[in-house]
């Protein structure tokens, strides 16, 4: 186990090696939460170099309010949801003629497959309808989900990352299964008829 705050003080002074170790023991964690919102692993290893050239740059800005893992959680966090916003953004006001089809005239849609990483193959094809389903949540419900339903975090540190009570991140879990429910049913009508 790594010093953290040992890490942060030897990267305000420059320590590439301070940072290599933050990377190596959260990369894997951090880059597992930003794939949950980007659903494309280039897009999501981009990310990730960004959060530590972020955590890098504002080392010395870091006040210990809270765990170092906290503030890279929070670090890619944000990054995530500005990264969709763009997307977004850049798909709102892109051309109107690229959602049809040329040939019939008919609405296209992009269909991504996306299967994130610690899914068991047997669940893959569920994983892609729920990570599709996500797409409909509001940003605070997705980040809540995502953060103790996918990557297994306590409330209480999704709370700090979140800057929310445990409380509200009970709360927009809660909601958030409920809205995914209604949207999952759509696709499998016939699951809890029993």
């Amino acid at each position: 186990m790594i010093n953290e705050k040992n890490c942060l003080e030897a990267i305000t002074n420059g320590s590439e090696e301070a940072l290599e170790q933050l990377y190596n023991e959260y990369a894997d964690r951090v880059y597992n939460t930003l794939i949950s919102y980007t659903k494309n692993s280039e897009d999501a290893e981009e990310l990730l170099q960004d959060v530590f050239v972020t955590l890098y740059n504002s080392a010395g800005n870091f006040e210990h309010n809270s765990a170092v893992s906290t503030w890279i959680y929070r670090i890619a966090v944000n990054k995530a949801l500005d990264f969709i916003r763009k997307r977004k953004s850049k798909k709102r006001f892109g051309s109107f003629t690229s959602l049809y089809s040329k040939e019939s005239g008919e609405m296209k849609y992009d269909s991504v497959e996306f299967v994130h990483p610690g899914i068991q193959m047997e669940n893959k094809e569920d994983a892609g309808f729920l990570f599709g389903a996500l797409e409909v949540l509001p940003e605070k419900q997705k980040t809540a989900f995502i953060l103790t339903q996918i990557e297994g975090l306590p409330q209480n540190k999704v709370a700090e990352i979140m800057s929310q009570s445990r409380k509200s991140v009970e709360s927009l879990v809660q909601r958030a299964k409920a809205n995914l429910k209604v949207e999952l049913k759509k696709f499998f009508p016939e699951r809890g008829k029993k």
